[in-house]
């Protein structure tokens, strides 16, 4: 199924900025007051774990501890994924402070409430300076078993072949870059993927026919295309999550800032699809470089109760 009810989110201990994710990350900015920050990081934390709940989602909170210290532990969807045969894999991170989060007893909270049936490591390629980031790097059709990805310091192919041979994906391989032309570093920056709707700044891609196969790829599979501009990729946008609640109803979770950036017709277009399902977390958006989806890891494991 190509969404859950289900999503595991870090609550953070201490939320700041990473200097080791920013030479690539060019959505991050360092805040004037790291612990005012921090605070207001937690705020729209537990507002948005909150929201979500309200709306029929399944959230696990796990808290984060304060040593070490790990500044994008919100942003858990990075590092692991899992899937429906009971897979669960591990992912090489280019940020050194980003591979302590492996370390921190998430994975025992996942093996307490769900089934794991085989754990797939990639993680020792980051060895060889090869480095594929999870669901940032990758978007997954997980429906049709295409994996779409950009090119970048953080998504190498080499990587992204083994998933793909290891998992059964075909993959949708190309190059997209932001308004300054710098490579955009993690896939679900600029689309993602729905039962029915998928959302991509085809603008972003600058060979024509790697935009052509990434839309024809879309379509194919039963998407209508909601097609971004650069200034509604920098307002977050391309990373939204669409998500089910209880009964199954479809809800597209996205950020304040993503809501205000479409325009009347591009809401009306997600409103046909799925309840869009808007939050407030300007601060970790800014600070963090990212948004709504990078906080949620979509859990589609059997449980084990």
């Amino acid at each position: 199924m190509q969404t859950t009810n289900t999503v595991l989110m870090i609550r953070p201990a201490r939320f700041a900025f990473n200097p080791d994710t920013a030479l690539t990350n060019r959505f991050q900015s360092a805040p004037l007051d790291p612990d005012a920050a921090s605070s207001k990081a937690l705020e729209e934390f537990d507002g948005y774990v909150q929201t979500l709940r309200q709306h029929g989602v399944e959230v696990l909170v796990v808290q984060d501890t304060p040593e070490p210290h790990t500044p994008d532990s919100i942003f858990p969807n990075n590092w692991w994924s899992s899937h429906a045969d009971g897979s669960l894999v591990l992912y090489p991170m280019e940020g050194h402070n980003r591979r302590l989060e492996r370390e921190k007893g998430v994975l025992q909270v996942i093996e307490e409430r769900f089934a794991i049936e085989r754990t797939i490591d990639l993680s020792p390629l980051e060895q060889q300076n090869l480095f594929l980031e999870g669901t940032g790097s990758m978007v997954l059709d997980r429906e049709h078993r295409i994996s779409y990805a950009c090119h970048s310091g953080r998504t190498h192919e080499q990587a992204l072949r083994q998933f793909a041979e290891r998992l059964g994906y075909r993959l949708c391989l190309f190059h997209a870059l932001d308004r300054q032309q710098a490579p955009i570093y993690h896939s679900n920056v600029m689309m993602n993927v729905g039962r029915t709707l998928a959302v991509a700044c085809l603008d972003a891609l600058p060979h024509a026919d790697e935009r052509r196969t990434l839309e024809h790829s879309l379509r194919d599979t039963g998407k209508e295309v909601l097609a971004l501009d650069f200034d509604q990729l920098e307002g977050f946008a391309g990373n939204m999550l669409e998500v089910h609640d209880r009964s199954g109803r479809s809800l597209l979770v996205m950020s304040r800032n993503a809501w205000r950036s479409l325009d009347a017709s591009q809401r009306r277009q997600v409103e046909r699809h799925s309840h869009p399902l808007v939050v407030d977390i300007d601060h970790i958006e800014r600070i963090g470089g990212g948004s709504a989806r990078c906080m949620l890891a979509e859990v589609h494991l059997p449980s084990r109760h």
